[in-house]
């Protein structure tokens, strides 16, 4: 599992036109499964995120988690996190979980994530879509299980 988190000002999601879930102050978490990612992995990720102190408190730059912060988490599913450029130019994506088994995961996750922040927001699994935000930092992480 591999999490690309940005602590941003602001976060949407736009699916044809229609903004499905937006944020002010808060993290921009982009999520990706492969292979093996059970969910021991997810509990262990869904803990891990939600704990992150990514944000100031006073003269401390990282020492608040995004609840004690007053902020959201906006998911969103994104299998290119799994892509190999090792050979040639075209990304390979053998390594992303299947798309039923990872659309699964994916709502774990959320669900797991949820309990630890109510109000935690996705986007919109398969779907193509406009993610816009506004770094805050910026402060950029990857994460990985």
């Amino acid at each position: 599992m591999r999490l690309v988190i940005q602590r941003v000002a602001s976060a949407s999601v736009t699916v044809d036109g229609e903004t499905i879930a937006s944020m002010d102050r808060g993290l921009l978490v982009y999520v990706g499964f492969t292979d093996g990612d059970d969910a021991a992995v997810l509990e262990r990720m869904a803990d891990k995120l939600a704990g992150l102190r990514l944000f100031p408190e006073g003269e401390r730059e990282f020492h608040l988690d995004v609840t004690a912060a007053g902020g959201n988490i906006l998911l969103v599913p994104n299998f290119s996190l799994y892509a190999s450029t090792a050979r040639g130019r075209r990304p390979d994506f053998g390594a992303a979980m299947a798309a039923g088994v990872a659309e699964s995961r994916f709502k774990q996750f959320l669900e797991m994530l949820q309990k630890r922040r109510p109000g935690a927001a996705s986007g919109r699994f398969g779907a193509d879509m406009r993610v816009e935000s506004v770094n805050d930092g910026p402060v950029n992480l990857l994460l990985e299980a």
